[in-house]
This record gives C-alpha cells, sequence and structure tokens, in this order.
C-alpha cells in the first residue's frame, strides 16, 4: 500500500461510495469485524478531512467502532462485488467474514483493512451522534426506518489514504 492525499484519489466520492460500495471495518488485531457500506461522505468539517459513516446499532461493527477510536473505510475493485454482498448480508458474530469472503487483514495505523483494497481511508473518530428523526425535513427519509433503528453517525478525521 502506499500512501496518497485524498485528493489524488481520483475518483468522486461518491462513485466510491454509492456506486461502488465499500467496507467500513473496526477493531483491532485481535478482533475487528467489517461491514459494508453505501451510505457515508467525504468532505471537510472543522477544518480537517473527514469521512462520515452510519451504522445501525444493531450490526456487529457498531460494538466495534463504539470502543475503538480509529475505524477504516476501504474500496475495492468489481470483482469483490459479491464479497462486499456477503460482507453486508451477514454478521460477523455467526461468521469470519474475512475468511468467508478470501480477504487478507492488514493492520495499520492503529486500524485494520485488507490486502486486496484498492484504496483505505483511516479515520479518527472526531465525533458520534444517533440521527435524530425530530431533525428530518423531507418526510420520506423516515421510510428507511420502520423499525425506527436509527443510524448512528460518525465523523472521523482522516488520517491517512492508501492506494494498492
Amino acid at each position: 500500500m502506499k500512501e496518497i492525499n485524498i485528493r489524488d484519489i481520483g475518483k468522486s466520492p461518491v462513485e466510491l461510495i454509492a456506486d461502488g460500495w465499500g467496507l467500513v471495518t473496526a477493531g483491532n488485531s485481535e478482533k475487528f469485524n467489517t461491514m459494508t457500506v453505501s451510505w457515508g461522505a467525504v468532505g471537510e468539517i472543522w477544518g480537517k478531512d473527514a469521512a462520515f459513516i452510519f451504522i445501525r446499532p444493531q450490526r456487529y461493527t457498531y460494538e466495534f467502532t463504539e470502543k475503538e477510536d480509529i475505524f477504516t473505510i476501504s474500496f475495492y475493485g468489481s470483482e469483490y462485488k459479491d464479497a462486499l454482498r456477503l460482507c453486508g448480508s451477514k454478521s460477523g458474530r455467526d461468521i469470519d467474514k474475512a475468511m468467508a469472503c478470501g480477504l487478507t487483514p492488514v493492520f495499520t495505523d492503529g486500524g485494520v483493512t485488507f490486502e486486496q483494497a484498492e484504496y483505505t481511508i483511516v479515520c479518527r473518530k472526531m465525533a458520534a451522534q444517533f440521527i435524530d428523526p425530530a431533525g428530518f425535513v423531507d418526510a420520506s427519509v423516515e421510510n428507511n426506518y420502520a423499525n425506527k433503528d436509527y443510524h448512528k453517525m460518525y465523523i472521523g478525521e482522516i488520517i491517512k489514504v492508501y492506494k494498492k
């Protein structure tokens, strides 16, 4: 992995996150979990480059994101679409997702990513807050929460970016 500047990725955040999907991973070399992410953003806040991720509390990755200060967001080529689909549909409580998907963990900068990632964004948590439905201006947003299981938003300072 080669370190690069976030501005040198060469793809739009929308293309990476919404169209290409990715994995959010949190934990450490002892224990970690990963999950597919297709909601999120990359930008700037409080004078720092930042990534915004959203995790529901029932997700196993939530436990790791709550405990750890570092999380990663990693992106993969289209040949990994099935692996990412599995990581979004199975729980790490039940299976070792990395093993099931053939992903090789890499421990770096206090976080976890995978050798197969085309890009990895390493983030240090700056803020975390549950989405409050009282703030929905567009009532249709509530349709995403039939079970009232609102996401927790994590804002992470981007501390490193790696390209394969």
